[in-house]
């Protein structure tokens, strides 16, 4: 074990990875100097993401949509001057085969409301539970036209990134809700409730919601095997 004598001229062990032999101190060191240079391009993803267009952008901005897209995608809407003023829910219905084989669908499920459930009264609310429904179904949106076609490989991603979300909420041991069966199909919607005005405003605005289904996804054993790895 590594030594070093202190200013009392007292001899003490090592600390930290100087208590390491000289191998592994080689090995901490690489690891720790790995770790500084990915939080570094990590720091400097999200910069080139959030900052005006450059050149760095113009030449390389399909690799930086590729780092930060989906999980650390920068939203912004939060604060003035357009602050949110709608309320979206994700939905998500089944149709479930049971164990004779008799297939059937089952009501809307409100994930979102579960999520809000989860995180209400909470000191230290998950950052999934809070974000991961709504970026996903914002990414699905921006990723597909007006159509509802895809928009590439980047429409077709959104499309498994949403089944491998909502599966495991109604299939499996960490779903809420029983559909009573094996899950077949899925389909999502997503429910925007614009937010009444405060009383004091003389603003008027609509708060019929307004709806968005998309069309019934096969799940597949790719989904579940999927689904099981990110677990």
């Amino acid at each position: 074990m590594s030594a070093h004598i202190d200013g009392s001229g007292e001899r003490r062990p090592a600390a930290g990875i100087l208590a390491l032999s000289l191998p592994y101190q080689v090995v901490a060191a690489v690891a720790l100097a790995a770790l500084a240079v990915l939080a570094c391009l990590h720091l400097a993803m999200v910069f080139l993401h959030v900052a005006p267009s450059n050149t760095i952008t113009k030449q390389h901005g399909q690799a930086v949509d590729d780092w930060i897209y989906p999980e650390f995608e920068q939203n912004w809407k939060l604060f003035a001057p357009n602050p949110l003023q709608q309320n979206v829910a994700v939905e998500v219905r089944a149709e479930v085969a049971d164990a004779s084989g008799t297939r059937r669908t089952t009501g809307w499920i409100d994930l979102t409301a579960q999520d809000v459930e989860d995180v209400r009264g909470s000191v230290f609310p998950s950052h999934t539970q809070q974000n991961q429904l709504r970026r996903a179904i914002d990414w699905y949106g921006n990723a597909h036209d007006d159509e509802g076609r895809p928009k590439g490989v980047r429409g077709r991603l959104s499309e498994q990134y949403m089944r491998r979300i909502v599966l495991p909420r109604i299939e499996g041991p960490e779903a809420r809700a029983d559909v009573g069966g094996t899950v077949q199909r899925v389909q999502i919607r997503r429910v925007v409730r614009p937010v009444q005005a405060p009383h004091w405003s003389t603003e008027k605005r609509s708060t019929t919601p307004s709806i968005s289904t998309m069309p019934w996804w096969d799940i597949t054993d790719a989904d579940r095997s999927r689904t099981e790895t990110s677990r």
